[in-house]
């Protein structure tokens, strides 16, 4: 799932791509709901959210390509 490339929309406070808002992946645009994690490495940012479909996904952002991709996806177990 690496390199799945994808639309985010993101919040930009004191800098840019601060953390993602939205994102399209697949035609379909999804809203953040919950950001439940944020790290870093020495050329990217990560961030794992729950979307407004219930799932969780880890995005990524490239600082020095300045694109995202799609790292990781969970679907919710449906109770």
């Amino acid at each position: 799932m690496s390199e799945s490339k994808i639309k985010v929309e993101c919040y930009a406070g004191y800098k840019a791509e601060q953390r993602p808002t939205r994102f399209t992946l697949r035609g379909e645009t999804l809203e953040v709901v919950e950001l439940q994690d944020q790290w870093y490495s020495p050329a990217c940012r990560y961030f794992r959210l729950r979307a407004n479909d219930g799932n969780t996904y880890i995005l990524c952002y490239h600082e020095e390509k300045d694109c995202w991709s799609l790292e990781a996806f969970r679907k919710t177990a449906l109770t």
